[in-house]
């Protein structure tokens, strides 16, 4: 199974849709299956510009809702999390402008935009 993600006027995914693999004989009238959902095939293996299966990445990203497609890299790109935050144009993931710490067991880091650095904090117990 394939598959596609499905783009408003502004390349910015509404939908993302199993569909038919791209070996599968296709329906009189189309010339591939993207043209058949009228969408952009994504890896369901592929982030951060990786494949996990140490295949080959395919679009950056898998594709989600509210993603973009960026026609330039032919790359699916998350919204962006923070203003702070750049773009890494080899992963195609947001990257904070300090690294964030290494995580320490019963602590979790979570980013404060006000302050621009990572704040630890307790993981509550079950």
């Amino acid at each position: 199974m394939a598959h596609y993600a499905i783009l408003d006027i502004n390349d910015i995914v509404t939908q993302v849709i199993v569909g038919k693999d791209e070996n599968e004989p296709l329906p009189d009238g189309y010339d591939s299956w993207e043209q058949y959902y009228g969408g952009l095939r994504t890896s369901y293996n592929t982030y951060g510009n990786q494949h996990n299966n140490n295949g080959t990445p395919f679009r950056g990203n898998y594709a989600g809702i509210g993603y973009k497609y960026d026609n330039h890299f032919d790359v699916f790109i998350s919204p962006q999390p923070f203003t702070s935050w750049k773009l890494n144009y080899t992963t195609f993931l947001w990257e904070a402008p300090i690294p964030q710490p290494a995580n320490i067991e019963g602590y979790e880091w979570v980013w404060s935009e006000i302050n621009k650095e990572w704040i630890q904090v307790a993981i509550p117990s079950a």
